[in-house]
Order: C-alpha cells, then structure tokens, then sequence
C-alpha cells in the first residue's frame, strides 16, 4: 500500500466526528485511502461510514471494545507493518496523543502532531502546524519516509463528504496475548459547558469590540431571531463575561460552522486559526485594518454597537 490509512476512533459503540475530519484530509491527499476499524463489533462502527470510507479494514477482538493500548498498539503495529502506507492519520485527540507517539516508538517512524494543513511539494511532505499555544505557526517539509504519521488538530479539516460509490471490506479477528492486566474502568466525563458551540451550524460570536457585559444582549438577540449559538472571542472570557466554553480560537475550541458572525473581533492570528474554517464568514469591526477582514467573506465597517440593533431588527421583520 502507497496511499493513507486513517485510524477511526470509537466511543461507547459510536464512531466519533474527528474520523470523518481525518478521513477528509486523507481524501484531499490522495485517492487510496483506507480506514482501520478496531473494535469488539466493527461491522457496527463502519456502517457509520457507508459512502464516505472507499476501503474499510475491520478489526475485531473483545478487547478493542474500549480504547486500550495494551490492545491497540500490537495490532496497528502489525498492520501498519504489513500495509506500509505512506501516511498514518489520527485524530489529535487524548486517544490519538497516546496512540501516535507509541506507534511511532514501536515502529521508528516520524510523527508530527496536531497538523493543521497537509500537503506535498517536490522536496516531500508540507505540514502546518501550531506552536508555543497558537502563538506561531511551523511550516515543515520532511523528507521522504516509507511511513510517516500525522495526528491532525481536531476542527481543523472538513469532515469527507458522503457520496463514494464503491467500498472494499477487509475482516480479521485479532489474535492478542494477554499483556500487563490494564482494562478500562469507566469514562469520567469532563464537566459540561453550556453548549457546544463545536457542534453549531450558525455562531454569532462577540469580541472587545462589544464594550461591556451588558452589550452582549443585543448579540444575543440577533442570535436568537437566526437560531445561532453565542461564541466569543478570548478577551471576552478573560473579563468574565461569557464562560470558556464559548471561546473561539487555540486556547478555546476550533470550529467549523456553516455561518460565523464575528462582531467586534479585531481578529488574532489565535482566534483567526479557530474559526477561519468556516463556510461563510461575516465581520463587523469599526477598524478597516482588523485582521479579520483578511479572512471574512463579508465585511462591515462600522461600529458594532450601531449595526446589531439595525440588523436585528431587520431580521426580525
């Protein structure tokens, strides 16, 4: 094998968002892709990517019910071994920070991690990726390897389209020896935030350019009357006024909405890397210079304060 094989990733029986995104930078890569699915049922999993995967390798044990390197690790070894891509692609998740480097060090094989941007010059492979918490952005081009593997940034590719004709099916059962007694105990579940702004179709999201707490009423608003998600920008959190939960950018969440409305976002290189992956993207900034028109599909120069009135009233009609 010449081409890219994505490794899905699983949770309580169900196939998680950030497969599709890998499975979709591996598509833009090239057209020899093939997703591995590990799992104690994998035949359940992979029929979540009927006409989005074009070759499937199916997996299974009763140990790979749950993510567990003790179980993972031989397996993918082998596999990848045997396989040879050109690319291994994972999600840069908790599961893929652990799984990545430990294939690596198995295999001697180069990783880099958290890739924003993939692509592929005379000299080799160009990857993007953040550094220092967003604050600079490497470019690398590496030399050629027979194998190399990427852990991708999650939010940061769109997810693989449906609408793949063909799809070529691999089955094994997995022989595993009993290893280290290390099992899955239970998930603790993070604490949730109030909404999952990873998950909207449509973000309004407010900056300094707001003013004061009392100002993000009138985005609200706009918010309500088009069945958006409220979003903001760093400052915002740092004052207090919005929970983290709603940050955009590298030190909040990557997302990847059909529509962003950023209203008084000056645009930093940190916010602009969480949400310029947005289909459409509409700004409203009283500084004609503001980074964030570099990035916007639309953009308003005025006062954000004289405009959310206006055009939520507008809509509202």
């Amino acid at each position: 094998m010449s081409g890219v094989l994505v490794i899905a990733e699983h949770r309580h029986g169900a196939l998680r968002a950030c497969t599709r995104e890998a499975l979709g930078a591996a598509l833009a890569h090239g057209s020899d892709v093939t997703t591995v699915v590990l799992s104690d049922q994998p035949e359940r999993i992979a029929a979540e990517l009927d006409g989005v995967a074009p070759n499937l390798t199916l997996v299974e044990h009763p140990a790979l019910a749950d993510y567990n390197p003790e179980a993972y690790l031989p397996v993918l070894a082998d596999l990848v071994g045997s396989l040879a891509p050109e690319l291994v692609l994972l999600p840069h998740t908790s599961q893929g920070m652990d799984l990545g480097p430990a294939l690596a060090g198995r295999l001697g094989l180069p990783l880099i991690t958290d890739c924003t941007a993939i692509s592929a010059n005379d000299d080799g492979l160009v990857v993007r990726r953040q550094a220092y918490a967003g604050k600079i952005v490497e470019t690398l081009v590496l030399r050629r390897a027979d194998t190399t593997i990427l852990t991708l940034q999650v939010g940061a590719f769109a997810e693989a389209a449906p609408g793949l004709q063909s799809v070529t099916v691999e089955r094994t059962v997995a022989e595993l020896s009993p290893r280290h007694d290390r099992r899955l105990l239970e998930y603790v579940r993070a604490a949730a935030g109030d909404v999952d702004i990873g998950a909207a179709d449509i973000l309004v999201a407010v900056g300094r350019g707001i003013g004061k707490q009392d100002n993000i009423a009138l985005a609200q608003r706009l918010a309500d009357t088009i069945g958006a998600t409220l979003a903001c920008s760093r400052p915002v959190t740092d004052a207090g006024w919005l929970p983290k939960s709603r940050q955009v950018g590298t030190s909040g969440k990557t997302v990847r909405p059909k529509l962003y409305i950023a209203l008084g976002i000056s645009g930093a290189f940190q916010h602009l890397a969480g949400m310029k992956g947005a289909d459409t993207i509409i700004a409203v900034n009283k500084d004609p210079a503001a980074p964030i028109f570099k990035v916007a599909h639309y953009g308003v120069v005025a006062d954000v304060l004289e405009v959310l009135p206006a055009l939520a009233q507008a809509l509202a009609r």
